[in-house]
């Protein structure tokens, strides 16, 4: 017993044992850090290995003599040094390796492979990396998703308007499929998603997304992108691919910045949509054994920007004026009551094109050795944000949904949100023997809070409070990891076997607002008979008993945003554990072959078993043949599995009360929607690269199947009409009961087919007094819903409700099919100068009303950017964000609707706020 706990004791700790012998051991560094990764090999000798995460090495000798050691690592000139050592003598060696110049350090990834980092131009898969910290210098973007969608041209993400909690947390696609079809992990290790789901008709409609922008980009180092179905390496969502963000590890250097810009194009009026952004990062070690700690911290504050034209449709009626029009029948009378009341109708439209937000973050990385060949590390950080963004616009002829005593002229519901993200991982990591071992526990939460405020509850009357709490959402994610990695040098030219365990808990919880932001107050039931009723007040009635002016029934629940009812209250978790395996043979120097399995049990729908195969030949150090073919899946989320709840919605010029129902509903039930599963797919890429020195050149095409994809179905309606069915009837009932007119469901009901073509090019050389770089990428991607929709027998002749047109129209054309990057950069002694031309290619705007069917036309958007280092700590930036005021083609006139939507905020190309104009100002110590 005493021996298996310890043994179990050194696997925790990665404490390894080492017999005496000839040691040479020492650490790898350049001016400013230690370097992760770099190859230690003996000249004439089948010995080599990599440096710890903290630059270190250790070679045991065979015999005592003198002995070449050399060390190389990408972007570094390779070093040899001659050692002597002696018999049983441990000699230390260290290494300071010198800049190559020719090649750019941001080319070294350590994603897709769990053996030592290697270059983007060797890896068997496709991965694009992102130097945030040289991006931030230079452009106009401040949060990761905008940077990354001006940067990835397969990546897409855009402020969404009018979407309620999603006004505050972008969606994100990689190659046009769902922000829950990509894996983002933080450190290498699994990042927790939002618990907002996105039920609005934009980008992402249905899905569950990370919030990128909850980490400060003061915090990154680069960002990785894997273009590639992971699955068998990653786990669930690893479907479109994986973006590892790298955090910042440098210590002994201050750095900070302060950028401001606001839009200065055709429709602001001066300066609009302010955005300030304060960041700060410094790191100090720990001791002199490469330990140290990293904090960021960050400040973001954006105002409110609309590109709206004033409210055409009819604001006042002369149920309006009784007093002018006693007899009142509906007649519209906008234009003299505006007159009457020194309106104009300008004063009646909504916030449309970017909410109001402010908040901070706070995140650290560290690392603590704790013994010669162990480590401690631990990262995480806090994010928090309360935005505000708006409804539609409650006119005062609205008479069911305001109240003319509180609101004379109507109101404009304002949707207030608290959002809070917390994550924390720690492990430890070493030596095992032969075996390097890391163990880890990673946790993460989203909470988000609402409250709607300058709104009313119509049922309550003239007592109606105008701001109420309105309930939110909590979802946490916990997740263990064991995993143990090994370089075998002998069989053929080296061998990496990786394996690894994985537990994993999540909890989604739905928290009701208060009584009065979701009741109707004027529902009763009829505790007597048809002929003589007897109404008790009662909010599961379904009799109404207050009516506005005009005969109609008065709405319940907060405008703007119905509060969560306490019907919605939802608090369910589930576990899934993995197992994986991952073995890399170097067949030869020049072939390599990947292969990874991995077993995952979901405690709430089954296990799932998927599998990878990828490899490359070098076929020179000019170019290199790469590809790879795999299974994945992603499960269902908590959040699409028991989500319930009431929003309004903008749906072809108009605004509706629908409500979410969970699959095990009665709701669902009556129109045979069937309980969720898994998603599947294979895909499929093959790719070269080709190293030129100074050009250097990836294309890759792939293919992705999904089959069983989950949607966010249709819009179905009940009906209380004398010739309706029992079912509609119940339906009509049901939905009223929620204060909603329509009901929405998850589930698997397509297969999608996702295939494109991903081309770089690159190209650095010294030129002049300076250095001059241009970077040319392409996309070119497809998705297309395959055969017919997995219907049940229920919703025979439904089958375009439960996936109507404008739910086609976001899985396959909301995103452009082509997006060009060409972006050139010129540094010369205190200057640089950049330049960037991205074109977004066509999409089209979510509809399904045919009239309104609209492809919009691809577009050119310039960014420019001048920086001057005023001393040798301090630098000035200035530049502008789409410099020539370009905006999307303006929405058909029926498709805007009365409330004056000018641009189409359901199909983000690049939006539609026109130029942005910035300056920043930069210390680094």
């Amino acid at each position: 017993m005493k021996i298996k706990l310890y043994l179990f004791i050194l696997l925790c700790c990665g404490i390894g044992f080492s017999a005496q012998a000839q040691v040479i051991r020492g650490e790898v560094r350049d001016s400013s850090q230690t370097i992760t990764g770099a190859t230690v090999a003996v000249v004439g000798q089948q010995l080599r290995i990599g440096t710890d995460a903290n630059g270190r090495y250790e070679l045991k000798l065979p015999a005592p003599g003198t002995y070449q050691v050399t060390v190389s690592y990408i972007g570094y000139q390779t070093l040899q040094k001659s050692v002597t050592v002696a018999v049983d003598e441990v000699k230390q060696l260290d290494f300071d390796l010198i800049n190559a110049g020719g090649n750019n350090l941001e080319n070294v990834v350590v994603l897709g492979s769990r053996s030592a980092p290697r270059s983007r131009m060797d890896t068997p898969v496709p991965v694009d990396v992102v130097d945030i910290q040289k991006l931030t210098a230079n452009v106009a973007q401040v949060s990761v998703n905008q940077i990354l969608n001006f940067v990835a041209p397969s990546f897409t993400s855009n402020v969404m308007s009018l979407t309620d909690a999603t006004d505050h947390i972008d969606p994100a696609s990689l190659r046009g499929l769902g922000p829950d079809q990509v894996l983002v992990l933080i450190n290498g290790k699994r990042r927790h998603t939002t618990s907002v789901i996105n039920i609005n008709g934009s980008l992402g409609k249905g899905s569950v997304g990370t919030d990128l922008n909850a980490i400060p980009t003061s915090a990154i180092k680069r960002i990785e992108i894997l273009r590639d179905g992971a699955s068998a390496q990653y786990g669930s969502d690893a479907i479109a691919g994986v973006i590892n963000i790298i955090l910042n590890s440098d210590v002994n250097k201050l750095s900070a910045s302060v950028s401001g810009g606001g839009f200065a194009g055709k429709h602001s009026d001066g300066l609009d949509g302010e955005t300030v952004q304060a960041n700060v990062n410094y790191g100090v070690a720990l001791n002199d054994k490469g330990g140290f700690l990293n904090l960021a911290g960050s400040f973001d504050f954006r105002d409110f920007a609309s590109r709206t034209t004033p409210y055409r449709g009819v604001i006042f009626t002369d149920y309006n004026n009784p007093t002018l029009y006693p007899t009142p029948t509906g007649v519209d009378i906008t234009d003299e009551e505006l007159l009457r009341r020194g309106l104009d109708r300008g004063d009646f439209v909504p916030n449309i094109g970017q909410s109001q937000n402010r908040g901070g973050s706070l995140f650290f990385n560290s690392v603590i050795p704790v013994a010669e060949e162990a480590e401690i590390y631990a990262f995480g950080g806090l994010n928090y944000r309360n935005g505000t963004s708006t409804a539609f616009y409650r006119t005062p002829r609205q008479l069911t949904q305001n109240n003319a005593t509180i609101y004379p002229n109507g109101f404009l519901p304002e949707i207030n949100t608290s959002n809070v993200d917390q994550s924390f991982a720690v492990g430890i990591r070493g030596n095992l023997g032969e075996w390097k071992t890391d163990f880890s526990n990673n946790f993460g939460r989203n909470a988000v809070e609402f409250a709607t405020r300058n709104t009313l509850n119509a049922s309550m009357l003239n007592a109606s409070p105008t701001s109420f709490e309105s309930g939110g959402y909590d979802f946490t994610q916990n997740t263990t990891n064991l995993d143990f990695t090994r370089f075998f040098e002998g069989p053929m030219s080296g061998i990496n076997v990786a394996f690894g365990f994985e537990n994993r808990f999540e909890k989604y919880k739905i928290n009701p607002g208060e009584e009065a932001s979701y009741v109707n107050y004027g529902n009763a039931i009829n505790a007597g008979t048809a002929a003589n009723p007897v109404y008790i007040p009662s909010p599961t009635g379904n009799i109404p008993t207050r009516f506005a002016a005009n005969g109609a029934a008065l709405a319940g629940g907060a405008q703007g945003f119905p509060g969560i009812s306490a019907d919605n209250l939802t608090n369910e978790t589930r576990t899934s554990i993995a197992g994986y395996a991952d073995v890399e043979l170097n067949v030869t120097e020049k072939f390599l072959v990947d292969g990874a399995v991995r077993f995952e049990n979901y405690s709430d729908f089954g296990s799932t078993l998927n599998g990878k195969i990828a490899a490359r030949y070098k076929f020179s150090d000019a170019f290199l043949l790469r590809g790879a073919v795999n299974t994945g899946f992603r499960a269902p989320s908590l959040h699409q599995r028991y989500f319930n709840s009431t929003s309004t919605v903008f749906i072809d010029g108009a605004f509706v009360e629908s409500g979410t129902f969970a699959n095990d509903s009665r709701v669902a039930q009556l129109l045979g929607i069937p309980k969720l599963k898994e998603e599947t797919s294979d895909s499929y890429s093959l790719g070269f690269t080709s190293n030129l020195g100074k050009f250097k050149i990836t294309v890759d095409g792939y293919l992705v199947n999904i089959n069983d994809r989950v949607i966010y179905t249709g819009q179905f309606s009940g009906s209380n009409a004398a010739t309706a069915t029992p079912q509609d009837r119940e339906l009509y009932d049901l939905l009223r009961l929620a204060n909603a007119t329509t009901a929405r469901f998850f589930a698997n009901a397509v297969d999608t087919r996702t295939m494109g073509i991903d081309a770089v090019f690159s190209y650095s050389t010294p030129l002049g007094n300076g250095v001059f770089r241009a970077d040319l990428a392409n996309t070119f991607t497809k998705t297309e819903i395959k055969g017919d929709v997995h219907a049940s027998p229920l919703l025979v002749g439904k089958e375009n409700i439960y996936l109507d047109q404008a739910s086609r129209i976001l899985i396959e054309r909301v995103t452009p099919r082509i997006k060009t990057n060409l972006s050139l950069d010129y540094s010369w002694n205190k200057w640089n100068a950049f330049v960037r031309n991205v074109y977004f290619g066509e999409v089209q705007q979510p509809t399904n009303v045919e009239a309104n069917r609209q492809t919009l036309p691809g577009r050119v958007i310039t960014d420019v950017g001048a920086g001057y280092n005023l001393t040798k700590n301090l630098k000035l930036t200035v530049g502008a964000n789409n410099l020539f005021d370009v905006y999307p083609a303006q929405l058909l006139l029926s498709s805007q609707g009365t409330s004056g939507i000018l641009y189409p905020n359901q199909a983000p190309q690049f939006g539609f706020l026109g130029r942005y104009v910035f300056t920043r100002l930069a210390l680094n110590f």
